[in-house]
């Protein structure tokens, strides 16, 4: 019973010593959680605090910066005023001059009416004495002489007849002279312009080529912002560009089908591309000549291959080739030297002699004439120089020599070359006497217009009647420009004959490059 009465006592002392201990934590708990409370809410009265701190402080800042903006504002506007005023002024200042000059050139204008008023009185005073003084004379004269005035100047009339009569039959006869030789002049230059138009009619067949465009608007894209882009073009080719009201086309003139060619291939170019300006230009134009080099290549190799002719120096190929845009009196020289071989193989077949070497002297007979407008000498002359220089046969060399009876034809080949020239030049329609001395005419004018120091290149267009020169801006200034025109001008004149005028164009243009790395 004891230990009963024990347990029970203990287990009641230990529930209350839990119940003092959960009370006693309660309580613990309850101080700790007011502590934190109350550092909490003076942790907030200090954030507020601070946050009010800093809203005044940036309100602060805020109003000095409007402040000053305002300051500014006031200061520039305050200056504005000042320059105004003070331009209102300057303009005060000037009208005032302006009414003051006004005021004294007004003062001087009424007397000089007043004085120019005096002397007009005085001058109608003076004609009345003039007048009256005549008058006198007359009438003194009549009594001396016994004349009227009529009587007197029927006299003098008479006297004066038989005197001037010879006098004014000469100087008639010297004014009819001089408007004769005026008029024939005249005349002279007249049928010349004709002609010169006439000429330019004539060989526009020859001369020119037509570039269709998609539209009508391409035409303001080729001729580019202030016509940089169709001046380039011009530049860069040497061929004249002519715009007009034809629909959806452009024509190129030149009497050079070389450079023609080149402008034609490099402006399709530039149209199927779109881009058009002076630098694609030049890309394009480049492009052009190298497409136009190897068609001259190919052009030579059809020739030997059509006249079975083998073994030939790769530049006389190409030489051949040049030859596809050049004409001999309006016929192709390279068809007209297949054309020549071919007869030259037929008429030593028929004679009994060597063939490949005829044919080969017929198609080479004309080689000089694929650069005889760069080289001094007459085609036959250059064609032997090049034929000796690239290896040709003796043989060879000499029916070239001969086929225009430069040299006396010595072989049976040279003669047959001679023939088969005649021949083939012959023949209705093959050749047009006028259209070669027209291109010859042009080579001529700018190899005399490349001849003078500072020329750089120049191009004849317009038919001959304009010579393009691009000068070397290095060696020829602004000034020299006209002095060298002139010089050029003169120098046509005396020695070149051609059909009404030209005009000398010089063109200086001075490009920089550099490149962006």
């Amino acid at each position: 019973m004891p230990s009963a009465l024990y347990w029970v006592v203990f287990i009641v002392i230990a529930i209350v010593l839990v119940i003092v201990a959960f009370v006693l934590g309660i309580t613990y708990r309850k101080k700790v959680s007011e502590r934190e409370i109350q550092s909490a809410e003076e942790k907030a009265k200090r954030i507020i605090n601070d946050s009010i701190k800093a809203a005044e402080s940036k309100k602060r800042e805020a109003l000095l910066e409007a402040k000053e903006e305002i300051h500014k504002s006031r200061s520039e506007y305050e200056r504005e005023v000042r320059e105004r005023r003070a331009e209102f002024q300057k303009q005060e200042r000037r009208l005032q001059q302006k009414e003051e000059t006004l005021d004294k050139k007004s003062d001087v204008l009424e007397k000089k009416t007043e004085s120019l008023s005096k002397k007009m009185t005085e001058l109608e005073a003076s004609y009345e004495e003039v007048a009256t003084i005549k008058r006198s004379q007359y009438e003194m004269l009549e009594r001396i002489s016994g004349y009227t005035v009529e009587e007197a100047k029927a006299y003098l009339i008479k006297n004066l007849e038989s005197e001037v009569t010879h006098e004014a039959a000469m100087k008639i006869k010297e004014i009819e002279a001089r408007y004769k030789e005026e008029a024939d002049q005249k005349a002279r230059e007249y049928i010349s312009l004709a002609i010169q138009r006439c000429a330019a009619d004539h060989v526009a067949e020859a001369t020119v080529s037509v570039v269709p465009l998609p539209n009508d608007e391409m035409k303001g894209r080729i001729i580019g912002r202030e016509g940089r882009n169709i001046r380039a073009i011009e530049t860069l080719t040497g061929v004249d560009l002519i715009i007009d009201d034809t629909p959806e086309a452009i024509t190129l003139s030149s009497f050079d089908p070389v450079r023609r060619e080149i402008a034609r291939i490099a402006l399709e170019k530039l149209i199927l591309d779109g881009r058009i300006h002076p630098a694609r230009i030049e890309e394009m134009v480049e492009k052009a000549k190298k497409e136009v080099d190897a068609t001259i290549k190919a052009e030579g190799e059809r020739a030997t291959f059509e006249t079975g002719i083998h073994g030939l120096h790769p530049e006389v190929v190409k030489l051949l080739g040049r030859q596809k845009y050049r004409t001999s009196y309006g016929q192709n020289v390279l068809n007209h030297s297949i054309e020549v071989s071919h007869i030259s193989g037929l008429l030593a077949a028929e004679l009994g002699v060597d063939v490949m070497t005829a044919k080969r002297a017929g198609l080479l007979h004309d080689l000089g004439k694929s650069i005889d407008h760069e080289v001094e000498g007459s085609h036959v002359t250059i064609g032997v120089e090049l034929a000796r220089k690239y290896k040709e046969s003796e043989e060879v060399i000499h029916a070239i020599h001969a086929h225009h009876g430069d040299v006396e034809a010595k072989t049976v080949i040279a003669c047959i070359v001679q023939a088969a020239d005649t021949i083939s030049a012959a023949r209705p329609g093959a050749r047009r006497e006028n259209i070669e001395s027209y291109i010859k005419r042009l080579e001529k004018l700018e190899e005399l217009t490349n001849s003078f120091s500072g020329v750089d290149s120049s191009y004849a267009i317009q038919a001959g009647r304009e010579i393009r020169i691009m000068v070397k801006p290095e060696d020829v200034s602004e000034d020299q420009m006209i002095l060298l025109a002139r010089e050029i001008a003169k120098k046509i004149e005396n020695d070149l004959e051609y059909p009404g005028q030209i005009k000398v164009n010089l063109l200086r243009e001075t490009k920089a490059i550099e490149y962006a790395k």
